[in-house]
């Protein structure tokens, strides 16, 4: 069981409040079931995956030191599933040259319940200061499908650098590093 129980809050101005909560599999499988398997998650690679499935992936990411899942949601909805990991901890670690203090970012956006300008990037910062709310975590990876042109470019507008194409075990992926801000606010 994860002992990072902590929440995280924030009003973001113009936008709502922020929360982001450890995934608790036992409750929230449907919900992540319903958004993995949704042809907009096709990147995340889950797409065939049955409830059952969904809830032993998440029990097991639930069990590990390194890997942790969060629910985000703004304002009380349910809104992004982000998970971090220790790169060092992961394949992803065996394609580049991992630096203390790096900390690793899947992120997957729930389906909207309306088109709104500027939510993903609001969203998306918002998560952002919740994983380097941490001081020693000193630089974001993230490693999208290289074929996910809208994931990139929206990781470029937020301020992440392109790394190498790296081949991953599931997928051809595109690193992308995000430092942490001289100065935090």
């Amino acid at each position: 069981m994860n002992t990072e129980g902590h929440h995280y809050r924030r009003d973001v101005s113009g936008f709502g409040v922020v929360t982001v909560r450890p995934v608790r599999p036992d409750e929230d499988v449907d919900l992540l079931h319903d958004w993995v398997t949704q042809d907009r998650a096709r990147f995340w690679g889950m797409r065939e995956a049955s409830r059952e499935r969904v809830h032993e992936i998440y029990t097991y990411l639930d069990s590990l030191a390194t890997h942790h899942a969060y629910l985000v949601h703004r304002d009380g909805v349910p809104a992004a599933l982000a998970q971090t990991y220790q790169p060092e901890a992961d394949p992803v670690g065996e394609c580049y040259d991992v630096r203390p203090g790096d900390i690793g970012l899947h992120l997957l956006i729930g389906p909207p319940a309306a088109v709104e300008r500027g939510f993903t990037g609001a969203l998306f910062g918002a998560i952002l200061d919740f994983v380097l709310a941490d001081p020693g975590r000193l630089r974001v990876v993230m490693e999208p499908d290289a074929r996910n042109d809208r994931a990139v470019n929206r990781f470029l507008r937020a301020g992440f650098r392109l790394g190498p194409l790296i081949d991953l075990p599931e997928k051809r992926a595109r690193l992308l590093f995000l430092d942490r801000p001289a100065t935090t606010g």
